[in-house]
Order: C-alpha cells, then sequence, then structure tokens
C-alpha cells in the first residue's frame, strides 16, 4: 500500500534574508518565515498526517510547531539537517562556489560532500517511512538537503526550475521501498 511523505523546507529566516550561509548554524524565522509556517499549516490541516519529524535546526522546529499547533507530538532527527558548510557557515552566499564545484568544495573547510547529504537523506526518510503505522509523514528539512535527496533518489531536478521557496514542499508517493516525487507545492509565490 503506498504511502504519502510531504518533504518540506522551513520558513524564511533572518540568514535568508541577509544572504548568508545557513546550515549547521541557525537563525530564527523572519515574520514572513512564520506567515509562510502558517500558511502551510492551513494546507496540512486538511491533510491526514499521522507522523511528523523535524531537522534538530531550531528554524525547522519552530516551522513544525506553527504547522501543526500542538495536533500531534514530532520527533526531530539529526539525519534530516542541512549539509555542514563547515568554516563558511554565517559567511556571506557570495562565497558560494560555482554549481558544479559544490559537491565536495566545503570537505577541506570541515564541511560535507553534498552527495554524503542526500545518502543521509535517504537513510533518514527510508527509515522513517518504512515504519508500519507511518502512512501520511510531514518532514521539515532544509533546501540543499532536499536537493541532495532528489540527487540521491536520480530525480532530475528540473521540477525545481521555478525554485524551491522558503515554505514550499515536496509530496512523495512511499511504495516497495521506492520514493516518487508526485508533486512540488508553493505556496508562496514570491
Amino acid at each position: 500500500m503506498a504511502k504519502t511523505l510531504y518533504l518540506m523546507r522551513h520558513g524564511e529566516t533572518l540568514f535568508n534574508v541577509r544572504r548568508k550561509i545557513q546550515g549547521w548554524c541557525d537563525s530564527p524565522l523572519t515574520q514572513k518565515g512564520i506567515d509562510q509556517a502558517k500558511v502551510a499549516g492551513q494546507y496540512f490541516s486538511k491533510l491526514p498526517i499521522d507522523h511528523a519529524y523535524s531537522s534538530t535546526s531550531e528554524r525547522c522546529c519552530d516551522t513544525i510547531e506553527i504547522i501543526l499547533k500542538n495536533r500531534i507530538p514530532y520527533q526531530r532527527v539529526k539525519g534530516l539537517k542541512e549539509m555542514n558548510f563547515g568554516v563558511f557557515e554565517g559567511e556571506s552566499e557570495d562565497l558560494n562556489p560555482k554549481r558544479e564545484e559544490y559537491e565536495t568544495f566545503f570537505v577541506p573547510y570541515g564541511g560535507e560532500v553534498a552527495s554524503a547529504v542526500g545518502k543521509r537523506m535517504l537513510k533518514t526518510l527510508t527509515d522513517i517511512m518504512e515504519k508500519p503505522d507511518h502512512q501520511n509523514v510531514l518532514a521539515v528539512s532544509h533546501n540543499g538537503a532536499c536537493v541532495d535527496f532528489l540527487k540521491a533518489l536520480q530525480v532530475t531536478t528540473k521540477d525545481l526550475k521555478n525554485g524551491f521557496p522558503n515554505g514550499s514542499v515536496l509530496k512523495f508517493e512511499y511504495q516497495d521501498h521506492q520514493f516518487k516525487l508526485l508533486e512540488v507545492v508553493r505556496f508562496n509565490k514570491d
């Protein structure tokens, strides 16, 4: 029987606005980020979510708490964290390398390999979805981690050509140990 995973990017943060590299370091949700979580909360209030998970980052926990409004408890999971950018954490996004150099660029600076993040996300989300009573799951994570997860699935990111803004959701079907991307839900047009 098919299960559903809703993998969401957290709401907008102060570092997003200030264009700061935000991996394992954290910054608070902005008012816009709070509003994005509230809009997502309206969407999820109509769905039969039976389990919820969040990255251990505060920005994700705050997002999921706004969405759930204590409807069900959620679990914090380190496997849903963003990529570690090493000494680049908290620095300007202008320091990011070109996309083709991204895979291993941060390793000499104490960061992670992008494909390792994808494998971590794949293992974490597979373990979650394999639990017998998990039919409709919400997981809140991060932009880079979600994109790396798609790459681990060998899903082309053409579905993200319009971006994956804060507060957006990747909806997957999970069946026979396989994830299938069904749609990208973007609540905010900006």
